[in-house]
């Protein structure tokens, strides 16, 4: 009875992770699909890939980059708006923008020791206009869910991973469990302010 249920553990651990990522590329497709209302499925996710290709390709023009500060100017005025508006911005612009915030994965030590550590990613070298001179803001991911924590933290305190931002990215958000590459993970390269 035991084997069977290892069996059966083994069976969930390869098969759920494979049902889960079909499922959900599946309601993604339907659901695109059911905004465009056509028939045929998968067009509507072909066509909202293009639109967005496209969009991406006209946001490159020098031209339409300019129209594009004047929508950024005016929704910069409008209260509400402009909350949702630069949040969304500048949260896509950390991930896929020309801007990037999350390329520098680091380990935060909490104590003195070193012997806790905390994993994140710096999205400002410097704080000397809030008037914290040598500190940095490290983005803290958390696992198993889609949100974080900001902690300011003093450069001295930080080392830089010499791994690549989305391995670190998925071993904080799987807790732990998702693999790194068997290359050895430098602990860094010592301190923010030797880094770069």
């Amino acid at each position: 009875m035991g084997r069977l249920l290892g069996y059966f553990g083994r069976g969930l651990v390869l098969l759920a992770p494979i049902a889960i990522t079909v499922a959900v590329f599946f309601w993604v497709v339907t659901t695109v699909d059911s905004l465009f209302a056509l028939e045929t499925p998968g067009v509507g996710f072909a066509l909202a890939i293009a639109i967005v290709v496209f969009v991406g390709f006209l946001g490159s023009n020098l031209i339409t980059r300019s129209a594009i500060e004047v929508f950024d100017r005016l929704f910069d005025k409008l209260p509400f708006v402009r909350l949702l508006y630069g949040a969304v911005r500048d949260v896509l612009n950390a991930f896929v923008g020309e801007k990037r915030r999350f390329d520098q994965p680091v380990s935060v030590r909490l104590d003195e020791a070193g012997q806790v550590r905390l994993f994140g990613f710096v999205t400002q070298e410097s704080l000397d206009t809030l008037g914290l001179s040598g500190y940095v803001s490290v983005y803290c991911p958390h696992s198993y869910n889609f949100s974080g924590q900001l902690v300011v933290v003093a450069a001295a305190r930080i080392e830089r991973l010499e791994k690549a931002s989305s391995d670190i990215m998925a071993f904080i958000v799987s807790g732990g469990v998702a693999g790194l590459s068997s290359q050895q993970a430098d602990a860094g390269s010592g301190p923010a302010s030797s880094a770069r």
